[in-house]
């Protein structure tokens, strides 16, 4: 028997959401045969199955939170083995079907009842545990609970939300049953392996319970026969859309769903306003509350943990666009030609960079412990703004590739980045950064640093100046330049002296290619 576990999601990531199986237990599966799907807060990871064989049995259902290694499910190398159900199904002389003993009073238990009493006489007893939540993470608060004591519930049906100081976790059920006792309520702080409920499997109990309130339960079951993708639910809350069309098994709403939803123009709807109200009456109505994405949750925990950690500095210059200007507007077109991909600004300027790293290492370099790694190649990331948050993209080996190798890897990355196709791998590695605000009209801004890098760039809007050349005022479009730096491994000397080479190579591109 040869397990399939989660693989390595990438730096910072700890845990995703099983998306899509894309095989069932009794499916015959050949080596690299994607068997499923996995999303995390940044993008889509595929499982390939590792041997050639029969896949026996899922241990984590769609909808599921998995941490990284993970058991996700088991393949048998022989012919198909049949799906056992014996751990989680009760067996029959273990069910009481007598009709007297299965009203609702015998599955809620009441303040002053033993809570135990009644699944132990019909049913077998499981705790609910609070799952895996991640690499240094002890604890979580329980969010939200989406089922009583009483209430029934289907094998890997959500039952409660738990939210760390990283990501939010959804809790399924491990098995068919009722819910016995909340030992957990909402609001209180859960260690990792700790208890949060009590189940019974009991089957009697199970299709008792909905029999006194069918009128309220009945609807709420109906509603969740299609679970959407839970990272699919939140993007959809955040961005207020209702009708989304599902892709996904039986018309799962997935994440790309979402995007694509978002991607696309939408006729406007022009609501009727309300009847304006006291202040009090209407004080809801004018504040919305939404949860965060988990990939806003982590841009804001690396954001706040560099600035925690770094000594950061901004340096600051400006450069004359006018020679880059009029080089680009002289070969665009024959560029555009020759190559099939645009000249833009991005490619001097990720020349420049390189160009100014290797006259200054420490600003291509982090800090390890006590020491200090100095990198002897250039990662470049480029970072670009998607609907879903900031990703940032890395060009391997920048240092190492033309003008026409960089504007391709940039258009590349950037497609990926709005289709929300980026994987992990495409988002490691990288030693610096280049941060172009001037597209969204900035002026002036200090870019927080990528962390483990010590360096990142901030371009800006070009901007027609004022400019006293040789004794005489002419304009010039010039742009800020921004250099955020660490300055534990940084001096001002250092970054001053790298801001310089950038703006020298800018003003005079020839340099570039005679290495000055």
């Amino acid at each position: 028997m040869t397990e399939v576990r989660v693989p390595t999601l990438g730096e910072s990531v700890t845990e995703a959401t099983v998306a899509t199986w894309f095989k069932k237990p009794g499916d015959a599966v050949a080596v690299d045969e994607m068997l499923c799907e996995l999303e995390t807060d940044k993008v889509t990871v595929e499982v390939p199955a590792p041997i050639a064989g029969t896949l026996t049995e899922i241990v984590a259902a769609e909808g599921d939170t998995v941490g990284v290694d993970a058991l996700l499910a088991q393949i048998s190398e022989g012919g198909a083995a049949k799906k056992t159900d014996t751990d989680d199904t009760p067996k029959p002389e273990e069910k009481v079907p007598s009709s007297s003993d299965t009203g609702p009073s015998d599955i809620r238990p009441r303040d002053d009842e033993e809570p135990a009493e009644t699944p132990k006489s019909n049913g077998t007893e499981m705790d609910i545990m609070v799952p895996t939540l991640g690499e240094s993470v002890t604890e979580a608060t329980v969010s939200t609970w989406f089922k009583k004591p009483g209430q029934a519930f289907q094998a890997d049906e959500m039952l409660c939300e738990l939210e760390t100081d990283k990501v939010s976790v959804e809790v399924p059920a491990p098995a068919a049953g009722v819910m016995t006792k909340l030992l957990a309520e909402e609001g209180a702080t859960v260690e990792a392996g700790g208890k949060l409920a009590v189940m019974s499997t009991d089957g009697s109990a199970a299709v008792s319970a909905p029999s006194a309130p069918a009128a309220t339960a009945a609807p709420a079951t109906a509603s969740k026969d299609v679970e959407d993708a839970p990272s699919a639910k939140k993007m959809m809350a955040e961005n207020n859309l209702t009708d989304v069309k599902g892709t996904g098994k039986d018309g799962r709403v997935m994440k790309e769903d979402v995007l694509k939803a978002l991607a696309s123009p939408a006729p406007a709807v022009v609501q009727a306003a309300p009847p304006r109200a006291p202040v009090a009456a209407d004080q809801d109505s004018r504040e919305e509350r939404v949860k965060m994405t988990r990939l806003r949750q982590t841009i804001a925990r690396r954001l706040k943990e560099s600035q925690n950690t770094a000594a950061m500095l901004t340096t600051y210059n400006d450069v004359d666009m006018t020679e880059v200007m009029a080089l680009r507007n002289e070969y665009k077109d024959l560029f555009l030609k020759k190559h099939g991909v645009k000249l833009g600004f991005m490619s001097f300027f990720t020349k420049a960079c390189v160009h100014a790293l290797n006259e200054v290492p420490e600003v291509n370099a982090e800090i390890d412990g006590t020491d200090v790694v100095y990198k002897k190649y250039v990662n470049m990331g480029i970072a670009a703004g998607t609907p879903t948050g900031l990703v940032v993209p890395v060009i391997n080996d920048a240092d190492q590739m033309s003008f026409a190798g960089i504007e391709k890897a940039i258009a590349a990355m950037g497609a990926k980045a709005r289709d929300g196709k980026l994987t992990m791998a495409e988002m490691q590695g990288g030693t610096f950064t280049i941060s172009n605000g001037g597209v969204y009209g900035s002026l002036m801004s200090s870019p927080i640093l990528n962390p483990p890098q010590s360096g990142i760039l901030g371009m800006h809007k070009i901007q027609d100046r004022p400019m006293a050349i040789n004794g005489e005022v002419v304009i010039r479009p010039m742009m800020y330049l921004a250099l955020s730096y660490d300055h534990r491994i940084v001096d001002g000397k250092g970054a001053v002296t790298f801001l310089v080479r950038v703006k020298e190579a800018l003003e005079d591109p020839r340099r570039l290619l005679m290495d000055l």
